[in-house]
């Protein structure tokens, strides 16, 4: 059965690899998984079919068969318990990789992804410099966290895992900024995520769709 993902048809991060469908291409080609994609706009994401598959309206979503699923964290959870080389055999190291699962999405992305927005949505506002000082205090306590625990590893627990693929992901929001040249090894770390293989082709396929979109 092939699988189905839906990205966006014109991506406002301008192909630039941050939107949330390039977790799930991640996975999918670190996964050697061969995967359609369904470009949607706007507005079709509003519309009830779009909705049948994902509440909120956004992307991205998965299908394989009859099964839908939503969320970009549980997409790529099922994608790596499915197939190999994104989750360790041995039990314990394996929980370790999920829960980096969760600490990237729960715990590092939050304040990163509300600094991303409060750039783009709050820059005119006359509390604009306040909340970013607050926001980038609350990231630098998880970049201080993280770059403590990685240390000179080149992972987080041992082997690449999808722990690893999606606080990579989340990173990368911080490559506007000069936070992460404050910690060399978070930096070389994101580096690695960046120079695998599969992650190329996962950014190639989306940055193909927004070059496609913008000269078509």
């Amino acid at each position: 059965m092939t699988i189905t993902i839906t990205a966006f048809e014109r991506s406002p991060d301008r192909g630039n690899g941050l939107a949330r469908d390039m977790r799930v291409r991640w996975a999918l080609e670190e996964a050697g998984q061969p995967y359609d994609v369904r470009l949607v706009s706007f507005k079709t994401m509003k519309e009830p079919a779009h909705l049948a598959l994902h509440p909120f309206g956004q992307i991205p979503t998965y299908e394989e068969g009859d099964l839908a699923l939503f969320e970009s964290g549980a997409i790529v959870l099922h994608i790596a318990e499915r197939h190999g080389g994104l989750l360790p055999n041995d039990a314990n190291a394996r929980a370790r990789a999920i829960m980096w699962m969760f600490a990237a999405l729960n715990t590092v992305e939050p304040p990163v992804f509300e600094r991303a927005l409060a750039n783009i949505l709050e820059r005119d506002e006359p509390w604009y410099e306040q909340r970013l000082r607050v926001l980038e205090k609350d990231i630098r306590k998880r970049l201080d966290g993280l770059s403590h625990h990685l240390g000179d590893a080149d992972w987080l627990d041992g082997a690449f895992s999808a722990g690893d693929l999606l606080m990579v992901t989340v990173l990368r929001r911080l490559q506007s900024s000069d936070m992460l040249e404050e910690y060399p090894n978070i930096s070389a770390y994101v580096a690695r995520g960046e120079a695998r293989s599969a992650y190329k082709r996962a950014f190639d396929a989306q940055l193909a769709v927004f070059t496609a979109a913008s000269t078509g």
